[in-house]
């Protein structure tokens, strides 16, 4: 006598697709993010009122920074520290920019030891208008600084219309941010 036969089910169980989907997934991502040239960090900030701040001065200065000096006109914020090698990269571009005086420079020395900062602006040149010595970072935490150095476009009314991460170079500089600048001094100017 024989027995019926069934035929056979193949049954693809979950537990046998699961990982080939998370593997597929991951080689997505990883493929993605080899190819992604967009090297931007977004900010939060961005179009928001400029951080509540009072900041002391660096050693050797008598002026601080704090929330109330960045209203009135457009200005630049830096955020810079004498250890940062970046920073000294930078530096002469900010001291030919405020040389023109078409902007005041605003700095943030963030988390140096006290006389650095002034020991780096003797040496490579002083750009900034006003220094205010953030010691432990909390201000740069407000702000959303992910490492020095930053750049900050301020507006008349104390609202943060642009962030650059990094370093700049001449090109940055005359392509993304002083036509920001130029642009609200427009529209600040009735």
């Amino acid at each position: 006598m024989s027995v019926p036969t069934t035929p056979r089910r193949s049954r693809v169980s979950l537990l046998m697709v699961l990982p080939v989907a998370i593997f597929a997934g991951l080689g997505a991502a990883f493929y993605w993010g080899l190819w992604n040239t967009d090297d931007r960090l977004p900010s939060t900030l961005i179009g928001k009122p400029v951080p509540e701040f009072d900041l002391p001065p660096i050693e050797g200065r008598s002026d601080g920074l704090a929330t109330t000096d960045l209203t009135g006109e457009v200005s630049i914020v830096n955020v810079w520290a004498s250890w940062c090698v970046p920073c000294r990269a930078e530096n002469p571009l900010l001291v030919a920019l405020s040389e023109t005086g078409e902007v005041p420079i605003f700095g943030i020395n963030y988390k140096d030891a006290p006389g650095a900062a002034l020991a780096f602006l003797d040496e490579l040149g002083d750009p900034f208008t006003r220094i205010g010595a953030d010691r432990n970072g909390r201000v740069a935490i407000d702000w959303g600084v992910y490492g020095v150095p930053e750049t900050y476009v301020i507006n008349a009314e104390g609202r943060i219309a642009m962030k650059h991460v990094g370093p700049f170079n001449r090109h940055i500089l005359e392509t993304d941010i002083m036509p920001v600048v130029r642009a609200l001094q427009a529209e600040a100017t009735p």
